[in-house]
């Protein structure tokens, strides 16, 4: 049975406890074991992480002490996987340059708020098999910094100041032995569950990323 730990808290704006029991909830249907804590105390134990197959940040913003960095950061590197999603994982722990690294990019802003389209660009990844090669979507749209490395399964066309620039979504990469999954969207948790295909490919995602899974459609 794989075993995925999820961190929540920070800006309660992106309703870090609501989308951990979701998550937790949707993995549990997987047959998968979840923890669920609202610190990062656990984060500097390496040898904690490493007890699991997936780690799932839900913290927006908030600080990490090089102790809880090194932490996290080895376990991915041992081969435990990371996974998430928006703001939870895409907008923590500012300024981490380690983090941000691992993670294959970091929220700069979101300067335009409302419908906007998104195109896969992979549309044989296991995780978004099956999906529309387009569709739209309302919410924030995030404008990030990404590591050109990121293998890119979704984009979409950010029009800002006169310009238009492909910016991606979804990606995924690797960290040492660990496989990492990031999709920016999923605000909230209220927004997840009034999108159930998003909600499906978020958690395929997270199974993809898992250290004991293979790459099939969950």
């Amino acid at each position: 049975m794989k075993k995925v730990f999820i961190f929540q808290g920070g800006w309660k704006g992106h309703t870090p406890a609501e989308a951990a029991d979701l998550v937790a909830e949707e993995l549990r249907k997987k047959n998968v074991e979840v923890k669920v804590e609202d610190s990062l105390d656990n984060l500097a134990d390496a040898d904690f992480l490493k007890g699991f197959d997936l780690i799932v940040p839900l913290w927006t913003m908030g600080q990490l002490s090089p102790e809880q960095t090194k932490g996290l950061s080895a376990a991915v590197k041992s081969g435990v996987g990371l996974g998430g999603f928006h703001g939870g994982m895409g907008d923590a722990f500012r300024g981490n340059l380690e983090y941000e690294w691992m993670v294959g990019g970091c929220f700069l802003g979101h300067p335009y708020v409302g419908k906007y389209n998104v195109t896969l660009t992979d549309i044989e990844s296991s995780i978004t098999k099956g999906m529309s090669k387009t569709f739209s979507y309302e919410s924030e749209q995030y404008y990030m910094m990404t590591d050109p490395g990121n293998d890119v399964l979704m984009e979409t066309i950010y029009e800002y100041q006169g310009r238009k620039v492909k910016m991606p979504v979804l990606w995924t990469k690797t960290w040492g032995a660990g496989k990492v999954f990031y999709s920016a969207l999923g605000h909230t948790a209220e927004e997840l569950k009034k999108n159930p295909e998003l909600l499906a490919m978020t958690i395929r995602g997270m199974i993809w990323a898992s250290r004991k899974t293979t790459d099939e459609i969950i």
